[in-house]
């Protein structure tokens, strides 16, 4: 009995390797080595990132994780685009592949970024505040003078994790092969 179907072309070996190809790729969201320094601190932007996200007990600095969570908080949008790279692959398009593991790198990025802006971390430490007034930093001042009145700390005037920026803007993503060096 014949089941009607005509093989054409046979693009098995194809399929399976772009499957292959993709299978060895991975999307990391956070502070590439090579945009970590900083001239202000000795350890960079990633130590800033680990610090922040697991807290230190001996510079009373509290556990403020953000880096996963930001990442969850956008799953609804990238899990889309990690589908659309695997059919891309599966139709052997690895650069349309590549293109859809980039999309979710940069919306898993730009997730970590909001999280920080909205999220109601544990509040500066008023040393914290006193330093950042130092420099100049206008929220911190407002901050200090809100609690000073007897206000509830609200992270309005002075956000955790956020001070300069330059951590915030240095948060990105990479694609690369599994288990690489760099």
């Amino acid at each position: 009995m014949k089941s009607g179907v005509t093989v054409r072309a046979d693009n098995t070996k194809a399929v399976f390797e772009s499957l292959r190809e993709i299978s060895k790729k991975e999307v990391l969201v956070g502070i590439p080595e090579e945009d970590s320094q900083r001239d202000d601190i000795p350890f960079g932007n990633a130590g800033i990132g680990y610090i922040n996200e697991k807290g230190s007990p001996a510079q009373n600095i509290p556990a403020r994780p953000h880096l996963e969570p930001g990442v969850k908080s956008v799953e609804a949008q990238t899990i889309p685009l990690l589908k659309a790279a695997v059919l891309a692959a599966i139709d052997g398009n690895m650069s349309g592949a590549e293109r859809a593991l980039n999309q979710a790198g940069t919306v898993a990025a730009n997730g970590v970024k909001r999280y920080m802006t909205i999220t109601g971390f544990t509040p500066l430490a008023e040393s914290t505040l006193k330093g950042r007034a130092a420099r100049g930093r206008k929220g911190a001042a407002k901050e200090l003078a809100s609690r000073a009145a007897g206000n509830l700390p609200d992270n309005a005037n002075a956000r955790p994790l956020i001070d300069t920026g330059q951590y915030r803007r240095a948060i990105t993503h990479v694609v690369r092969i599994k288990n690489a060096k760099s």
